[in-house]
């Protein structure tokens, strides 16, 4: 009780408390992704796998994609590339199909999102003569690693049924845009990602580069049609006590956006959607957590809640600057948490994504881009702010993509580059 000397103590305190708490498992997550386990992997193609991409008005960037597929290295006659032409009103069906792929057309005037098109796709894929062992699904900006299945075949033999590819950058150099997040994804893949699975928490899905093992799709159904769908699917199989494991080796490169109003919105479109996943899944991991007593289940809560952390940590900063601006209005900002551990906080915020720009040997551009890291990072404030106004919407908002690109163009641009040439040669 001795920290409640002043009225407004009984907000500012218990504030400073969970931002301390909150940043401190953060943190310690964070450094666990500063290492990686050793695994002897399975080498031996045995898993059938269907290859679904959800494509809507594509034609810049679908073509390269397909073809891309086509020379992953396992064997042919194991996999099969399914492409979703989703409401389309250009010719994404036609350059699909002549590129190789098996083309379903689909048509819906209300239910136009990506979570609806993979809904559709997996109802008509289970009900074919031929079976996969696995589906995975990728965007149609992306182009994928040659050891893609073979990484994910290891994966699945190992036992694992929701995997989750490591998310690189296609582009991470275009501009400032696309750098920042390139940083911001190589950044997440191994402080949240990677670190999490080395202490046997479970990641999220991201999208893209997803894997499933066939039977928890039939088992549990998709039913992830919100906003954010992957990360919907995510908490839907935690609550079932089916984590998401990571295969830091199974490689898709992903378009960034190129400008700052595309990457505004397609975070908004995140917000909105981390939200909305929120409200219907927090108490409910809460829930699971205590009956099952898996910490797993509480690890998926905090990350949902993420962005209620971003707006409690965001007034928190507000209140103190208004206390500097008109003393003595509140002085025991600090009663609780000093203002060294905030510079503290500060400052690790930059420390772990140079650490992770140093161990994947990041071009100079990168390191360049980092003098404008922190727009991207503060960006969010606003962006979560609008993202809590409208997390009631539902509303799909499509992100053009226009940056086509080969394999063979990868090579040099970005990280991995070593990995990628000697799988090509093959």
């Amino acid at each position: 009780m001795f920290l409640f000397t002043h009225p407004f103590d009984i907000i500012m305190v218990p504030m400073q408390i969970l931002i301390f708490l909150f940043t401190l498992y953060f943190f310690v997550i964070g450094f666990c992704g500063m290492w990686r386990k050793k695994e002897v992997k399975i080498k031996t193609p045995r898993k059938t796998f269907a290859l679904v991409v959800a494509a809507h008005n594509e034609h810049a960037v679908i073509g390269q994609l397909v073809e891309n597929l086509k020379q992953l290295n396992y064997p042919k006659d194991m996999y099969d590339i399914y492409v979703i032409a989703d409401n389309c009103t250009d010719n994404t069906a036609e350059i699909a199909e002549k590129a190789g792929a098996l083309v379903h057309v689909r048509t819906h005037p209300t239910k136009k999102s990506k979570g609806y098109a993979l809904q559709w796709m997996f109802d008509r894929l289970f009900k074919m003569d031929k079976q996969y062992d696995a589906v995975c699904v990728f965007d149609a900006d992306n182009l994928v690693h040659p050891q893609f299945l073979m990484e994910m075949n290891n994966r699945l033999c190992k036992g694992d049924k929701v995997i989750q590819g490591y998310m690189d950058a296609k582009n991470p150099y275009d501009t400032w845009v696309s750098g920042t997040f390139a940083i911001a994804f190589w950044v997440i893949c191994y402080i949240s990602h990677l670190a999490k699975s080395n202490i046997g928490l479970s990641a999220c899905l991201g999208g893209t580069g997803m894997c499933f093992a066939s039977e928890i799709l039939k088992k549990h159904g998709w039913q992830a049609t919100c906003l954010t769908e992957d990360m919907e699917f995510t908490m839907k199989c935690m609550a079932e006590g089916i984590k998401t494991s990571w295969a830091h080796d199974a490689i898709i490169y992903d378009e960034k956006p190129l400008t700052f109003k595309q990457s505004w919105n397609q975070r908004r479109r995140w917000a909105q959607g981390q939200f909305d996943v929120g409200n219907r899944f927090i108490p409910k991991m809460l829930k699971a957590g205590w009956k099952h007593k898996d910490i797993r289940m509480w690890d998926e809560c905090i990350y949902l809640m993420q962005p209620h952390f971003l707006m409690i940590s965001t007034i928190f900063i507000v209140i103190s600057y208004i206390q500097l601006a008109f003393p003595p209005f509140y002085t025991n900002i600090y009663n609780f948490m000093p203002s060294q551990l905030m510079t503290a906080i500060m400052l690790g915020q930059y420390i772990l994504p140079m650490i992770i720009l140093i161990k994947i040997r990041a071009k100079w551009k990168s390191w360049l881009y980092m003098l404008l890291y922190p727009v991207f990072i503060y960006s969010w404030i606003p962006i979560i702010f609008l993202g809590f106004i409208h997390r009631n919407e539902h509303e799909w908002s499509h992100t053009q993509h226009t940056r086509a690109m080969s394999m063979n163009d990868i090579v040099g641009n970005v990280k991995n580059t070593k990995s990628i040439e000697k799988s090509i040669k093959k």
